[in-house]
Formats: structure tokens, C-alpha cells, sequence
């Protein structure tokens, strides 16, 4: 017996959430998160949303910014439509409840890397976390909307599930299969219309500063059911997560260099004087790549951030989260530097969508980190991510409205019960971890900041033979969260390494040693795959 709703939402992050909001009086609406609603990229978001306050600026240098940030990939159109829409979507927030910082009664702006002027709006140095309980507050209040916890979606169901033949004009979705974590069972939760908002897949890579919940579970399943999926090969790896023995990730956010932080190596020595004209503001793919050469030219595993000079009352002001958790740990901001080190921090690309939110799936929208908008191009300009995530949802949520009569009467398919005939625990479940942490490194070490052909077509081969084990391990055994994490992870990793090989330039945050400069002539374009159901 499934579940039936008008509107499924997988991810509870700001895309989800805002556009839950703006659809919930259409009908019913469900969100699925695989942990708890907090558990989200957006909870770790430090810096804030990018738009236009300051008299000093205008929405011509944020749209020029991003897109010479973006380095000719972004969408001239997209870009000027999100940016022009920043200041009421920083007000309708606001107005939800989200305690923006404010100095002397205007928004507190700071300057983050890749920007021209102050236009970062922020909570203190946990606006991600701010904004998300703000939106949950006022999801409490709407009675048709039900939140599931702890629910993993597996696949995007379609005609494929229902033993129909795929049509000419590509799969529609019907909904989900879901994996109910606590009662291990697998539920079928059907929906007439499915937002995909499910963040993005940093823990694809062994140093991230994503959650573990980060596993390219989108655009995992978006490609197994026949989406395209656009420029993976353009992972932004954000130059400072803090240096620890801790696993749990933490980001020393952007916003630090911003005040005025410095990047020094081991030895003391300012080492983006000369490599850029913003120093240590420059465009973070600049800035990590330049950390990732220290670090091999010296063989030391950290560099360091100072923010010292700002004295205790400025850090422990500005920056209370980051003071906390380094103080938690021995180390004082106010008298030394901060260790840290680049880690993959976002994808710039994902499910393709439309400028309604639209998927080449028919009835399935993706919206944030999941999706492939055009906004960011070949780099991402640092804050615009929870920008593109709530200018998104109200799109999408426009386009829902505005076709939700013709939504509510399409026909639905009878769909079948998960079937786990033949499945059997082969306790062999040691795999699972090995087979994590072999793509995890595999992904660090050759597919990372600075590329090569020869490092990319070893990843591939080895991953592709992972990815196989994988597959044949999740046929035979029961599901788990860790085994649908694991497929997920190996899927995305072999369409990012593809996409990276097919672009044979570097652009962005794509740097390979074999094709240094940027090639406008062949490769200015985006990279699209799509799965094949003959051959995949």
C-alpha cells in the first residue's frame, strides 16, 4: 500500500523548505529528509546570501561578478533574473523570522571571495542554521504538510517501475520508492508532482566540508531514471575547512579572509601577494589551487588563516561559531592562526533545470545544490548558492501554481511493491566500508583540485570496477542506508570523473595539466550525460 500525495519534496533544506511553503495550500505535501530536518548543507551555511543593499553597489556588479566568476558558463539571463530578485527574497526571509545581523538599523554586509563590493547578507556566522529553523517554524504552522524523518529515497519511479516502456518524450515520475530507516521497510510514496531539493555530494570526496548526508543521492537517482545531468566536472573546493583530528567537518567560512584574514604558510610568508590581484579575496578556485601548491611544494598537510589583528571583542563578535569551535579544540583566533586546509565544499552542476525548475523528467523539479540552473557556470561566486536555492524555489513554486489544476487531473500508473524476492543477507556487509573509503580516496587524490588525463582514466577504471561490485552487492542483499549511500556515491563518481574527461580544457573550478588553458571555441558549452537504459 503506498503513500499518496499531491506533492513530494525529497530534502529538507532551504529549496525544500521554501518551496513547501509557497505550494502547501495546493494540496498535500510531503517531505522526506534521511535524517533529522536539521540535518542539511544549509544548517552549515556560515556566510550568507549575496544581494544588493549598499548604495555603493548595484545589481550590475553582483550580475558582472558572477558571471566573469562563473568564466563564460554561466547564464547571462538566469544570473541577471536572480540577482535583480535578491532584495525581496532577503526581506520575505526576514519577514519568516530569520534574525539578520544589522548595524545601525541596515543589514550588516560583509565582502566574500570573487566579490566586488559588501553584499553578503548574514546571521552572525550561522545564517544557514538561522534561516533553517526559521523556515521549520513556519512549516509548523501549515496542517498539510507531513514531514517524514529518518526516510531515505532509493529511486525515482517511473513508467520503467510499472513494466511500461520508456516513450519518445523521455520518463515521467510518479514519485518514490522510500526506505523507511527506523522500521527498515521500503514504502511507496506517490506523488503527482516531485521536487528534488536534495543537496548536493561532497562526501563523494574523502576531505569535504559537507555532512555525511552529502552523497549525490539526487543526482544519483535523477540519472538512474533517464534525467540530464550537467557539469559535475566543476566541484568547488572551498580553500578553508579547519585543520583536525576531528572527522566531523568544519568550515572556516569566507567571509574570515573577508575581515581582512590572511593566508600564510608555515613558514609566515602571504603567499596570494602576487598570485592575484584580490590576494587572499580571489575567486576560490584561485585561492585553492594555490593552497593545494603549497601544500605539495612544502609537504606540509595545513596552511594557516590569521584573523589575529581583528583583536578578541571583533572575532568573538563577528565570528562566535568559529571562536567556539576553535577554542574548543586549543586554539585561540585572537593570538595565532587558524590550520586549514581545502576540502570539497559544492557542485556547481547537477539535474538540468529550466528557469521554472523543470527537469527533463516531466513532473520532476530540482531545485539548490541538486540542480544545474545555469547560475554558476564553471565556479560558483561565493554566497550566491542560498540566493540561487530560494530565487529557485519561487519559481518553481510559481509554475507549480500556475499548472496545478492540469497537475492534480493527470493520470497516475499502479505502481508495484518493492520486491525483495531472491534478497538474502550475505554478511559480507565489510565491503560497504571498503568500497566507501577506496572511491572516496580514489576521488581525492585524481580527481581533485589540479587534474591530469592520466590520473582521471585510472580513477574511472578503478571506480567503474567498484561501481560494478557495488551494484551486484546491492541486487543481492537487503537495504540499508549504507548500501543506498554507497550506490549513490559510486554512481556520482563515475559521472563526474566522465564529465571531467569530456571537457578537455580548463575552465573554472576544472583544472587539468594536460589542457591548461580554456578552449571557447569547443568547449564553452555545458558537459551533459544521460543515461542510456540499453546500455546502463
Amino acid at each position: 500500500m503506498s503513500k499518496e500525495y499531491d506533492i513530494l519534496i525529497i530534502g529538507s533544506g532551504i529549496a525544500g523548505l521554501m518551496y513547501a511553503l509557497k505550494v502547501s495550500r495546493l494540496g498535500k505535501v510531503a517531505i522526506i529528509t534521511k535524517k533529522n530536518r536539521m540535518d542539511t548543507s544549509t544548517n552549515y551555511a556560515q556566510g550568507g546570501i549575496a544581494s544588493v543593499f549598499s548604495k555603493t553597489d548595484s545589481f550590475e556588479n553582483h550580475i558582472q561578478d558572477t558571471l566573469r566568476v562563473g568564466c563564460g558558463l554561466s547564464n547571462p539571463t538566469v544570473v541577471k533574473k536572480a540577482v535583480e530578485s535578491g532584495p525581496k527574497f532577503i526581506k520575505e526571509l526576514a519577514a519568516l523570522g530569520v534574525d539578520f545581523t544589522h548595524r545601525r538599523g541596515i543589514f550588516d554586509l560583509g565582502r566574500e571571495g570573487g566579490h566586488s563590493h559588501k553584499r553578503v547578507v548574514h546571521s552572525a556566522d550561522h545564517t544557514g542554521r538561522n534561516i533553517e529553523s526559521a523556515l521549520l517554524t513556519a512549516l509548523a504552522r501549515r496542517k498539510n504538510i507531513d514531514l517524514y524523518e529518518n526516510h531515505t529515497a532509493i529511486d525515482i519511479i517511473t513508467q520503467y517501475h510499472a513494466g511500461r516502456d520508456i516513450p519518445r518524450s523521455g520518463p515521467s515520475c510518479f514519485g518514490m520508492y522510500v526506505y523507511d530507516n527506523r522500521h527498515d521497510k521500503v514504502e511507496i510514496f506517490s506523488a503527482r508532482l516531485t521536487m528534488l531539493a536534495t543537496g548536493g555530494a561532497g562526501y563523494v570526496y574523502q576531505h569535504t566540508t559537507n555532512p555525511d548526508i552529502a552523497t549525490g543521492d539526487g543526482v544519483a537517482m535523477a540519472y538512474r531514471a533517464g534525467a540530464k545531468i550537467a557539469n559535475l566536472e566543476f566541484v568547488q573546493f572551498h580553500p578553508t575547512r579547519l585543520y583536525s583530528s576531528e572527522e566531523e567537518p568544519f568550515l572556516i567560512t569566507e567571509a574570515v579572509r573577508g575581515e581582512g584574514g590572511r593566508l600564510i604558510s608555515t613558514d609566515g610568508s602571504r603567499f596570494m601577494e602576487g598570485r592575484h590581484e584580490m590576494k587572499e579575496l580571489a575567486p576560490r578556485d584561485v585561492v585553492a589551487r594555490a593552497i593545494d601548491m603549497i601544500l605539495k611544494q612544502t609537504g606540509d598537510e595545513h596552511v594557516y588563516l590569521d584573523i589575529s589583528h581583528r583583536g578578541r571583542g571583533f572575532i568573538e563578535e563577528r565570528f562566535p561559531t568559529i571562536m567556539n569551535k576553535c577554542l574548543s579544540i586549543g586554539i585561540d583566533p585572537a593570538v595565532e592562526p587558524i590550520p586549514v586546509v581545502p576540502a570539497a565544499h559544492y557542485f556547481c552542476g547537477g539535474v538540468m533545470a529550466n528557469l521554472t525548475g523543470n527537469t527533463s523528467i516531466k513532473y520532476l523539479l530540482a531545485a539548490g545544490e541538486v540542480s544545474c540552473t545555469g547560475m554558476h557556470g564553471a565556479n560558483r561566486l561565493a554566497s550566491n548558492s542560498l540566493l540561487e536555492a530560494v530565487v529557485y524555489a519561487d519559481y518553481a513554486s510559481k509554475w507549480t501554481i500556475k499548472n496545478f489544476r492540469h497537475i492534480k487531473k493527470r493520470r497516475m500508473l499502479s505502481i508495484p511493491n518493492w520486491d525483495e524476492s531472491g534478497v538474502f543477507d550475505h554478511k559480507e556487509w565489510v565491503v560497504v566500508s571498503h568500497d566507501l573509503q577506496t572511491i572516496r580516496s580514489l576521488m581525492w587524490n585524481y580527481v581533485g583540485i589540479v587534474r591530469s588525463n592520466t590520473r582521471l582514466k585510472n580513477a574511472l577504471d578503478r571506480c567503474n570496477l567498484v561501481r560494478r561490485h557495488i551494484k551486484k552487492f546491492y541486487r543481492q542483499n537487503p537495504v540499508t542506508t549504507e548500501v543506498l549511500r554507497l550506490r549513490n556515491i559510486a554512481d556520482v563518481a563515475v559521472m563526474l570523473i566522465r564529465s571531467a574527461l569530456e571537457r578537455r580544457e580548463s575552465r573554472g573550478l576544472h583544472y587539468n595539466l594536460d589542457y591548461p588553458k580554456a578552449d571557447n571555441k569547443k568547449f564553452r558549452r555545458n558537459t551533459v550525460i544521460q543515461k542510456h537504459f540499453n546500455k546502463d
